[in-house]
């Protein structure tokens, strides 16, 4: 949807003090000191990921840099150069310099290029992402936000006289390219953390995790005969389950109803990877007692029912209990559907990177179901869930996915058969416990890490809004009563607009401008 108010109205109700202006400045629409190009429409059936122009698009606003290229003709007013100001017109109305790549501006996409004698572009760009933002806040969201170029154009900008905006940038770029540089470093500590995070689950899948720990243990139970006493289990839990649906129907057992058991997925070794001594692989079936899909019943936001876990409950191995939805705790499914602890759940449809991701719900909250796009796994109680599901988000698990996932518009599906055959790999039972307590332990200290630095990050942030609001109330710089005051410097711009637009009538009329009297 699009943005209805006034821009007027958003600086009066402004309280971040990043829409202020010093009592000596004037305000100026965006429109009088910069003109606007919106992006081409571009034929997609042209893109490609290597071959023509690198092409502009929303998302890469932000990263000035992009990975799509448009094998086609174009005009030359689209091209970007390197330092030119682009704002994304869709989504979250993120403006950015452009990188070092020349592209092609595409649709969504817009390009601000100041009037150097009115405006200076670099205070521009540290005013514009403070109005981005509150016109952002105040578009209605029921379908994706839509930013238009009139409504950029509206913007009032603070206008200082030319010569203390060059004073203001200046100080800017100093303080604020400190603040960058700490924010970079931030950046690199957490990409270090996700990769260490990363390989934490590679080890444990692997086995490195205990490498020392297992030449100390003694009297380890192989992972073969602990998947044989499973695979009793799973057998003799089947049966009390047939026998008791045998009692609740008052029916007898009918002659070999042992026969009907389905016998789980067995191995496919080809190409697995070698474990360590004292470990064996066994599938995901042979290791299931039970394995269903979520209710596909539409749920809401009343709190007085049963919470429903959905995709984006499960984030980094864990579940996450924000933005819960309900049922009803009369809903027909339940208690069928309801998870117990230690049931591990698999997210069977997502985007690429995020299908296969799972966690193990521990009753963070009871009692509690989960969606149609989950699949429970309840396993043997003879092997820790948190490992298997170590397994499944390692990078081990991750290139099973990529492999057998089928792919569809947006999303990527792995349904509870394919599941049931991945081969995981099956450590003796106390050593898969040892590995989940180290495994838990250097992952509670990369969470404090990442705390750390999100703390970090916001402090960042703050100091950086801190700055702004100081500049654009007038108090990082003097305020030089001797040359162009604001006032003198927007009768200028006036004078130049109506230049402007005087000598447009006069181009589309046909006839030249009266001369001056």
């Amino acid at each position: 949807m699009a943005f209805s108010a006034k821009i007027s109205d958003l600086i009066a109700s402004d309280k971040t003090g990043l829409l202020a202006k010093h009592e000596s400045w004037e305000r100026v629409s965006l429109s009088d000191v910069a003109t606007i190009l919106n992006g081409a429409a571009f034929d997609s059936s042209l893109f490609s990921s290597s071959k023509g122009l690198p092409l502009i698009r929303i998302r890469d606003v932000l990263e000035g840099a992009t990975s799509t290229f448009y094998d086609g003709e174009y005009e030359s007013k689209y091209l970007v150069d390197h330092g030119d100001l682009l704002v994304g017109m869709d989504g979250d109305f993120h403006s950015g310099y452009w990188g070092h790549q020349t592209a092609l501006l595409n649709q969504r996409v817009c390009k601000i290029t100041t009037k150097s004698d009115f405006y200076d572009e670099k205070f521009l760009g540290y005013a514009l992402p403070a109005y981005l933002s509150a016109i952002n806040a105040n578009t209605p969201s029921v379908t994706v936000k839509h930013l238009s170029s009139k409504t950029i154009g509206e913007i009032l900008l603070p206008l200082p006289p030319k010569a203390e905006q060059g004073r203001i940038v200046e100080v800017l770029d100093r303080l604020i390219s400190n603040l960058d540089s700490a924010a970079e470093e931030l950046k690199s500590a957490h990409r270090k953390l996700e990769h260490y995070r990363r390989s934490l689950l590679k080890s444990a899948a692997e086995g490195t995790l205990t490498s020392k720990w297992r030449p100390t243990a003694i009297d380890l139970e192989p992972g073969s005969q602990l998947l044989e006493r499973i695979l009793l289990e799973r057998r003799s839990f089947w049966e009390r389950q047939q026998l008791s649906k045998f009692a609740e129907s008052g029916r007898s057992p009918p002659k070999n109803w042992q026969s009907k058991y389905p016998e789980p997925v067995s191995v496919d070794h080809t190409n697995l990877p070698t474990v360590p001594d004292g470990w064996t692989w066994a599938t995901v079936d042979q290791l299931t007692r039970i394995q269903r899909y979520g209710t596909s019943a539409k749920t809401g936001s009343c709190s007085d029912g049963v919470p429903v876990l959905r995709m984006g409950n499960i984030q980094s191995g864990n579940i996450i209990l924000d933005s819960v939805k309900y049922l009803p705790s009369n809903h027909s499914e339940f208690p069928i559907l309801f998870l117990e602890d230690g049931d591990l759940l698999f997210n069977r449809t997502n985007s690429p990177e995020l299908v296969g991701k799972t966690a193990v719900y521990r009753s963070q909250i009871v009692p509690c179901s989960y969606a149609s796009y989950l699949i429970s796994v309840r396993l043997s109680e003879l092997c820790v869930p948190e490992f298997v599901s170590a397994v499944i988000n390692s990078s081990f698990g991750r290139s099973w996915i990529s492999r057998v996932v089928t792919q569809q518009v947006g999303q990527a599906n792995v349904n509870g058969t394919k599941l049931a055959a991945l081969a995981v790999p099956l450590p003796p039972l106390i050593e898969q416990e040892k590995i989940v307590e180290v495994l838990m332990s250097l992952q509670r200290s990369a969470s404090d890490q990442d705390a750390a630095l999100s703390r970090g990050a916001y402090q960042i942030e703050a100091e950086r809004s801190s700055i702004l609001r100081a500049a654009f109330a007038g108090k990082l710089t003097f305020q030089d009563s001797n040359g162009e005051s604001a006032g003198e410097l927007l009768a200028r711009i006036h004078e130049g607009r109506g230049k402007e637009l005087r000598g447009g009538l006069s181009s589309r009329s046909g006839r030249k401008p009266k001369a001056a009297a």
